[in-house]
């Protein structure tokens, strides 16, 4: 079930990226992925290209995937060690939401 569905939305993330992220797998591992995120126009982020490494449990998406950053990056919501404190990939994910 989760790699089916891990197939699905890397289909989609290909045919329709959001604007300024990017993920893939690591080669052959559907499982793990890296991706990056361009700092927004008008923020402190500006310029900025912020990496991100993406960790798919084997009940996705029953559970979350596990997301943090690998470039550090000042956030009130983002852990020294990269790690994301967000509740949609906590206590509220949903199998409804992707990644």
């Amino acid at each position: 079930m989760a790699l089916k569905r891990i197939h699905k939305e890397l289909t989609e993330l290909q045919r329709d990226p959001p604007p300024g992220c990017t993920a893939a797998p690591n080669g052959t591992d559907y499982f793990q992925w890296s991706g990056s995120i361009e700092g927004p126009p008008d923020t402190p982020y500006e310029g900025g290209l912020f990496n991100v490494k993406i960790t798919f449990p084997a009940n996705y998406p029953l559970s979350a995937p596990q997301i943090s950053f690998t470039t550090t990056i000042f956030h009130p919501n983002v852990s020294q060690t990269g790690a994301i404190c967000l509740d949609t990939l906590k206590r509220n994910w949903s199998a409804g939401l992707s990644i």
